[in-house]
């Protein structure tokens, strides 16, 4: 079971006073000491929190998987191609949303998205797409190549019926596997809500940010790494 530390956040709070501090990088470092497995980064069009900078130095430093989130244009096809990131997830992207508000419809993308991922892996990426829980989701998402789908558990994270959520995620994950997509999940998962979804088998990956960054300011970014990768691995 992995898991993929993002760390966006970081970024976010340099941003918020325009300093050179508190380095995404140095963050990255403290969290694979911690134990993680990965580290993703969300490149957005309007640079609000991680910059080429940040991507292109985490390439070089790093010694796990490199995750780089990012919506499906040219111009990220071509900072992609350049960084060369272990694996891309396309993600959508709306201006002036806080966060990534759903999964990446794909029954409603106009572009060719299986030429635009075949490219990418014919230099060398892995790339998955970030998807709602949903079984059509998972078809288009073999039909356009992609080797993995990342389920969005924010309805999960956010529902009193966790229960539902829990299932209908499980179904999704066995659909996407019986497929032969590799399946990972993520978005608004914390120390607590992550243990039903633990129990689904299928899910062999999360991408967990906002609650480590949280717990980080209390306990340090190693600590609360390692504090969820022990939840994780069944430990705590």
């Amino acid at each position: 079971m992995e898991l993929s530390v993002n760390i966006d956040h970081v970024a976010t709070v340099r941003e918020a006073r325009k300093e050179n501090f508190p380095d995404p990088v140095h963050a990255a470092v403290e969290a694979e000491l911690g134990g993680a497995d990965g580290i993703t980064v969300h490149l957005r069009s309007d640079r609000r929190h991680i910059k080429e900078r940040d991507l292109s130095v985490l390439r070089h430093v790093i010694r796990t998987d490199l995750n780089l989130e990012m919506a499906a244009t040219v111009e990220m096809a071509g900072i992609a191609s350049e960084a060369k990131p272990d694996r891309i997830t396309l993600v959508p992207e709306a201006p002036g949303e806080v966060t990534t508000q759903g999964g990446l419809n794909l029954m409603t993308v106009k572009q060719d998205l299986k030429a635009y991922i075949s490219d990418l892996k014919s230099k060398g990426m892995r790339v998955g797409i970030f998807i709602d829980p949903d079984a059509e989701q998972v078809k288009e998402a073999v039909r356009v190549g992609a080797g993995y789908v990342e389920i969005n558990t924010n309805e999960y994270t956010r529902t009193k019926r966790v229960k539902d959520e829990t299932i209908k995620i499980a179904r999704v994950a066995k659909a996407a596997r019986r497929e032969g997509l590799i399946v990972h999940a993520g978005h608004g998962i914390d120390y607590r809500n992550i243990l039903p979804l633990l129990h689904i088998q299928e899910i062999t990956g999360y991408s967990i940010g906002y609650a480590i960054i949280s717990r980080a300011l209390f306990v340090g970014l190693r600590q609360a790494v390692s504090e969820m990768k022990e939840i994780i691995k069944g430990v705590r």
